[in-house]
């Protein structure tokens, strides 16, 4: 692949783990009670925080994985497995029932301060599909520069993220449960398609083939 290529399947393998409409209406339920500014705010906030993890396992991911001796060929097919569970848990709606459930655990714990922290930024943002999915494409972007165009594409996913969450209440209304359902289906068929890709080029690269 060339280096455009990649980071064209970074960012769609990104995005699509991400989900920034699956993740509008669990952020209504977060911030539910709070004005239109304070949304913005903790959405902002769990956003930068998020880009942040992910900008940290895009530099150290892959020292972290050579210091406990796990090669990337390795890492590859087991993180396009976890990334295949999770598009199987997006085509039939398991993943949104297990955020839900995440989300209402925080409300009535009364965390709307720490809100943008836990759950918004991790795990529902910067959950362990994007956090595996960064270190995968971080391993095929080793260079400085590229890894430096790797963040840009984080960042611009988080923006979209952020975006979404902006603009939840509009987007939960534009797409009704039905949308939603289809679109996330959707999602979840292209990234099963990216992750058995992971798991091929982990064979192709833990066997020398």
């Amino acid at each position: 692949m060339t280096n455009v290529e990649l980071l064209l399947n970074a960012f769609t393998t990104l995005l699509v783990t991400l989900d920034p409409p699956g993740l509008a209406p669990l952020f209504l339920g977060l911030t539910r009670g709070m004005t239109r500014q304070q949304r913005k705010h903790v959405a902002l906030r769990g956003a930068a925080i998020a880009f942040g993890i992910l900008a940290v396992f895009a530099v150290f991911g892959a020292s972290i994985l050579e210091a406990l001796g796990i090669s990337i060929g390795a890492f590859r097919i087991a993180g396009g497995l976890m990334l295949f569970a999770i598009a199987f848990e997006m085509i039939f709606e398991k993943r949104q029932e297990r955020k839900e459930k995440t989300s209402e655990n925080a409300i009535t714990r009364d965390h709307m301060h720490n809100i943008a922290v836990f759950p918004l930024a991790l795990p529902l943002i910067a959950g362990p599909g994007a956090i595996s999915a960064t270190i995968l494409l971080a391993g095929a972007l080793p260079g400085p520069v590229e890894r430096t165009e790797l963040i840009l594409v984080i960042g611009l996913c988080i923006g979209v993220v952020l975006l979404a969450l902006v603009i939840a209440d509009r987007l939960d209304r534009f797409l009704g449960v039905t949308g939603r359902a289809i679109l996330t289906r959707l999602l979840g068929v292209i990234l099963a398609a990216l992750s058995v890709q992971f798991v091929v080029d982990g064979i192709k690269s833990a066997f020398h083939l």
